[in-house]
């Protein structure tokens, strides 16, 4: 087997890229990018720490809710989870961010990578004052780069489908997963109680 391992032997296998595909990186949010956010209701963050060990994080509320504050700034609510805090611990020790963002029926994507920081600031929380509960904490996020990317990945992979859609029962319930993983003791319960569950945590919590 052949291992390419230089950005030459890369470039011979696939050429250079499309002059558009460089062209369409933009240095900040333009109305179409902003738009896109405002109305995505879901959207990845990937992250690094010091060592480069990666970890992507998904995130998801109504739709904008990670707010536009400026053309070179988003702010990102965090709000109660598992208190893993990978994603944040990851930012405190390397800044550099990548972002996907997601709309129900959009087969484009857009793309953002910047740099994060994390902040309590009262003044940046009110920015979420529209939700029932304000987060933890926001992380404010500096654009560097924003493009749209292709439907190609969301079209092969017939994502928004309703006949693509897996019944969830074919796979044991997180809970009964997590118990097999972990070997921890405690009732699993059904994939509507795991729901009930969540749902009631949204409400409660945020």
């Amino acid at each position: 087997m052949t291992k390419i391992d230089t950005a030459e032997k890369l470039r011979e296998i696939y050429g250079m890229p499309m002059e558009l595909a460089v062209a369409k990186a933009l240095t900040k949010l333009d109305p179409h990018c902003r738009h896109f956010i405002e109305l995505a209701p879901f959207a990845v963050i990937s992250s690094a720490d010091a060592k480069g060990n990666a970890d992507v994080s998904p995130r998801g509320d109504g739709p904008g809710f990670i707010k536009v504050l400026d053309d070179n700034t988003l702010l990102m609510p965090d709000r109660p989870g598992n208190n893993r805090v990978d994603t944040l611990s990851n930012i405190i020790e390397n800044p550099n961010v990548g972002m996907l963002f997601f709309v129900p029926g959009f087969n484009d994507t857009l793309r953002v990578n910047g740099t994060a920081e994390i902040h309590n600031d009262p003044a940046l929380l009110a920015h979420f004052a529209d939700t029932p509960k304000l987060p933890i904490t926001v992380i404010k996020i500096r654009v560097a780069e924003a493009f749209l990317h292709c439907a190609k990945s969301l079209m092969r992979s017939k994502l928004w489908s309703i006949d693509s859609q897996v019944d969830r029962k074919v796979m044991p319930t997180l809970g009964k997963i997590i118990k097999d993983q972990t070997a921890a003791s405690f009732d699993v319960g059904t994939q509507e109680d795991a729901d009930k569950y969540f749902a009631q945590s949204i409400a409660e919590r945020g």
